[in-house]
Parts: structure tokens; C-alpha cells; sequence
């Protein structure tokens, strides 16, 4: 049996392109005791990929070069060798970027499907869902009756934010994301309000989006982003600095944010945080989230691109915004 994989062939510099990667066919070996072989449905690609392209000291390992890459995925248990997985049963796991995957049956979790399909899992259901979890509750803690602002709201981790924020008891939600169907979007979701940052500076946006200011910033963006939620926030304002994607092609130091000497003056929080660092609030965040799901308090949307060979374009659109919601690919 033969498996095919997505190669990192080459580090970017700058923009990643699609000559840096590399599909690849190799034989399935055979399963040793505890190990599953698991046929993937659905594969994730997200922003956090493209600092493991690099070959620099992260939170995490970079990918190797002229090897799979890998990430978060959901398929079905084809063949195990393993007491704790049986075949058919759905399971989500890091092992993407692959159609055959061969694993350790404790670095699967099975899903429950009739909550939600089990691309939801790659979803509100998993690292996105959590992450805006995350960073409102525990992060950039948010009280009833307060302004959020989110970045990157009609993508996979701000769309969920935002709407956690509103269910949270937010007096109100406002959203930036990067076109007019994107900003109809946040709008539809439940955003108060949403602003196309390429309108013009963005602290004017968001000044006229939220003129009293606001108490929490959700950041996925950063730069110029970050640097009008500091001139914006209240004192004793928060921050969640969930992400830096205008930063992460970047070859070149951005001056944003300029005004950090404003944190002092408003005794600002600015918070950086890792998901994966919590995993402790993972059950009340699967309780919450899954309720939400079962009323239809939460939507979700998904961009598809099929095909493990067209994964490296669903990557390379995602950085570049083309996705609304969550960007799978379906193999």
C-alpha cells in the first residue's frame, strides 16, 4: 500500500510558493503494537504553520525539509493495532499533510460525530474554537457589558471569537477583516460592527466603529492592527495577542506597534498565549461550545479545496485571506 504526503522541499523566503513544496509517494509500513492507520477525511491548514517553515528556535519544532509536514486532521481508523481504537471509528489527530497516516493510537482522540461533523472538530470544535476561548476567558478575560474588538474576524479564530464574545455577555462586538463580503460577513455572524481595514488608517476605522473606545483587544493580525487597539483600549484595557499574520511573510522588521509607551499610562494587559499551553479548559470549552452548537447559537463556515496535491495552495491562500471561516482541505 502505497501513501502520499506534501514535502516542505524548500525554506521560503518571504511569500511562501508552491515550488516550496513537494508531493510525495511512499510505502505504508506495517503497524507495530498501539498504532493505528488512519485514512484522513479532512486536513487543516493555519497561519502557525508558516513560522515552522522557518528554521528557527519557536514554541515549535520546525518542519524538516524533504519531509511530510504536518498538522491537525479528522479520518477514519482503517486498521489498528491498538485495544483503545477500533476500525471505523473517527479520529482527530496531527498527523495531516497526508491521505495514509500511521500513528500512535494515543495521539488520537475519537470524536463525537453527532454533536457536529467531523470537520468540526478542526473547527469550533478544535484549535480554533478553543483559542477564542481562550484568550476571552482566560487571556484578555472579558466582563459583561464590554467592547471587543477582534482582527481577522471572518477568519477561522476571529469569526468564533467574536461571536463567543457576544454569547459572553459583550456590550459590543466589533470585527476588522480584509474585503466588503468579509465585513457583510462579521455582520451577519453578529458583529456590531465591521470595518475593511484597507479603507484607510485603521485607528480611524476603528474609532468610528467604536467611538467610546474599547476594554478588550483580540489580536490575530498585529502591526498597525495592534498598534490602534492600544490607542483605543480604556485603562486597564486587555489584550490577547493570539497572532501576528501581517508579520509573519514579513523580511523586514514593521515599526507597529509605535505607541507602546501608551501601556504604561492606561495600565494595559498585553498577554501573548500558546492553545496548546491549555489544555485544562479544554472540557468546559467543549461543553460550552458543544451547547452552542445544538441551539445554532454558534455558526461556522468553512472554505473546502479538495485534493491532497492542491493542500500547499489552500495554504498559501489562506495567508493571503482567501478563506471565510475555517480553510480545510478535503482528500
Amino acid at each position: 500500500m502505497k501513501a502520499r504526503e506534501i514535502h516542505l522541499a524548500s525554506r521560503p523566503t518571504g511569500w511562501p510558493v508552491p515550488e516550496d513544496f513537494r508531493l510525495v509517494e511512499v510505502p505504508v509500513p506495517p503497524l507495530e503494537p498501539g498504532q493505528v492507520l488512519v485514512r484522513n477525511q479532512v486536513m487543516s491548514v493555519d497561519p502557525y504553520m508558516r513560522g515552522r517553515m522557518d528554521d528557527v528556535k519557536s514554541y515549535m519544532p520546525p518542519f524538516q525539509l524533504d519531509a511530510p509536514l504536518d498538522g491537525a486532521a479528522v479520518g477514519e481508523v482503517i486498521a489498528s493495532e491498538s485495544p483503545d481504537r477500533g476500525v471505523g471509528d473517527i479520529v482527530v489527530h496531527n498527523f495531516g499533510w497526508r491521505d495514509l497516516a500511521v500513528l500512535p493510537a494515543r495521539r488520537t482522540r475519537v470524536v463525537d460525530v453527532s454533536v457536529a461533523p467531523a470537520e468540526a472538530h478542526l473547527g469550533p470544535l478544535g484549535g480554533p474554537g478553543l483559542t477564542a476561548y481562550v484568550g476571552l476567558v482566560e487571556i484578555a478575560p472579558m466582563k459583561p457589558g464590554e467592547t471587543v474588538f477582534v482582527s481577522g474576524a471572518a477568519g477561522a479564530v476571529g469569526s468564533l471569537a467574536g461571536q463567543i464574545a457576544r454569547l459572553r455577555g459583550a456590550g459590543r462586538v466589533v470585527g476588522s477583516a480584509g474585503s466588503p463580503a468579509k465585513v457583510a460577513y462579521a455582520r451577519e455572524l453578529g458583529f456590531d460592527a465591521a470595518f475593511d481595514y484597507h479603507d484607510g488608517p485603521i485607528r480611524d476605522r476603528l474609532r468610528e466603529a467604536a467611538p467610546e473606545g474599547i476594554d478588550v483587544y483580540f489580536d490575530n493580525v498585529g502591526g498597525e492592527h495592534l498598534e490602534a487597539a492600544i490607542g483605543a483600549l480604556h485603562v486597564h484595557g486587555r489584550v490577547a495577542l493570539c497572532g501576528a499574520i501581517a508579520q509573519y511573510n514579513a523580511t523586514e522588521p514593521t515599526p507597529a506597534p509605535r505607541n507602546l509607551v501608551l501601556a504604561v499610562g492606561k495600565q494595559l494587559t498585553l498577554r501573548g498565549f500558546i492553545v496548546t499551553s491549555y489544555g485544562h479548559l479544554a472540557p468546559a470549552f467543549q461543553a460550552e461550545m458543544a451547547q452552542w452548537l445544538r441551539t445554532g447559537a454558534i455558526r461556522y463556515d468553512t472554505t473546502y479545496v479538495d485534493g491532497l496535491a492542491e493542500a500547499p495552495s489552500a495554504f498559501l491562500g489562506m495567508l493571503r485571506g482567501a478563506n471565510v471561516g475555517k480553510m480545510l482541505v478535503r482528500l
